[in-house]
């Protein structure tokens, strides 16, 4: 009977366990949605971050006429996830993937910094252009989605975390922004 006792208590301890576990995760989730919500409040409510429909500019974002509206809806497509295969290092690929679905021929190279000499150099953060920036271990890029209030550039990039994320970046930390040519 007290063996019995001992099991019955067991698996209940484990099934409160699991259940916990799954709570902490969801609770987790739950921290970073208030986080982004957060952001979004902050910075990007006084961004100048915005999709121009394709009616009323044929297709350009409100940035100077750079910047590819279309690009950018095609790269939020996959906030929080990881279209490619990779493990590791895909950012490029996901950039050049982005490029390769909106009809431009990309760099075809997996290293970040293959943007830095890609399409047409642009002195300052556009929406839609292609930042590329340095990091420890090698490089990243992105493509900006909009500008916060503190003058950042928000950037959708590949393997941010693992995943596609859409973040301010310190505008320091870029070193080129390009634009795609046909």
């Amino acid at each position: 009977m007290v063996h019995h006792h001992y099991a019955y208590t067991r698996h209940y301890a484990v099934k409160r366990h699991y259940a916990y576990s799954r709570y902490r995760h969801l609770a987790r989730g739950s921290r970073w949605d208030a986080g982004v919500a957060q952001m979004q409040a902050r910075g990007f409510a006084n961004s100048n971050a915005s999709l121009a429909s394709s009616s009323s500019s044929g297709g350009m974002a409100n940035s100077g006429g750079y910047g590819s509206s279309s690009l950018v809806a095609e790269a939020r497509r996959f906030i929080g996830g990881n279209p490619t295969s990779r493990a590791s290092l895909w950012c490029a690929r996901f950039m050049n993937m982005v490029l390769q679905r909106e009809g431009y021929h990309g760099t075809g190279s997996d290293m970040a910094r293959s943007f830095a000499s890609y399409g047409q150099r642009v002195s300052d953060p556009q929406v839609g252009a292609i930042a590329v920036m340095g990091r420890r271990g090698g490089g990243h890029v992105g493509i900006i989605s909009g500008i916060d209030a503190q003058g950042n550039p928000i950037m959708i990039s590949g393997n941010n975390g693992n995943r596609v994320r859409e973040a301010p970046v310190s505008r320091a930390r870029i070193y080129a922004y390009v634009v795609p040519t046909s």
